[in-house]
């Protein structure tokens, strides 16, 4: 299986996993490489992303599969390649061969910066700390299916908190990253929930890496 590393940040984080996609089919096409596709009346390039981003979120650790039509690439161009047609904030940083399937993707670790116009409020940390050191934190959670309750202790295995600045606390959070998964945006509407006094006016979201159960990161 061929792999790419890359990264998604500043306005990109905009563009949906359906527009994403599709940027990186034109991107092959316009590198003249062919990439597999799928037989039947309305074939489709094989272009596969692990674990979706949600629009808004930054992430320098994406993994997306791909397959060559004829079987050969040189992979040590071909981010240079593709870059050249990337839109801004999209940037190929490694194209590998990996024997790895994303079913042994377990935990991510990602940044939430809280930012608050008025500065952090006095006891934030320590009150947030104690928020995800309880047994259990339920919040509700959108899906397909409706609105249901969602308890995210289970998913959550290490949270650190630190001052960025005066008006920006930072959690570095471990979570599960599938079966069942963790959006770090929950983590978020639990302080909502939980302290709305402490509603950050603003949150930023950046998924920094992606490991094994065991602790490896995963590649």
């Amino acid at each position: 299986m061929n792999r790419l590393l890359f990264e998604k940040t500043g306005d990109a984080v905009y563009l949906s996993h359906l527009d994403l996609m599709r940027v990186f089919q034109r991107a092959f096409r316009r590198a003249d490489i062919l990439i597999w596709h799928s037989q039947g009346y309305s074939p489709r390039a094989y272009v596969s992303i692990a674990l979706p981003l949600s629009v808004g979120t930054e992430s320098v650790c994406e993994l997306l599969d791909f397959e060559i039509e004829d079987g050969a690439a040189d992979l040590e161009k071909l981010p240079g390649l593709l870059n050249k047609t990337m839109p801004k904030g999209i940037r190929v940083l490694r194209a590998y061969e990996s024997g790895r399937k994303t079913k042994y993707l377990a935990k991510l670790r990602a940044e939430v910066t809280l930012e608050y116009d008025k500065g952090v409020p006095d006891g934030a940390r320590e009150a947030i700390a104690a928020l995800f050191s309880r047994e259990s934190v339920v919040v509700e959670k959108s899906g397909k299916r409706g609105v249901s309750e969602v308890d995210l202790r289970p998913m959550l295995f290490a949270l650190e908190l630190c001052g960025v600045s005066r008006q920006e606390l930072r959690l570095d959070a471990l979570v599960s990253a599938q079966n069942p998964a963790l959006n770090p945006q929950l983590l978020v509407a639990a302080i909502e929930t939980y302290l709305p006094a402490l509603r950050p006016d603003f949150a930023r979201i950046c998924r920094r890496e992606v490991y094994e159960a065991d602790g490896t990161v995963f590649r």
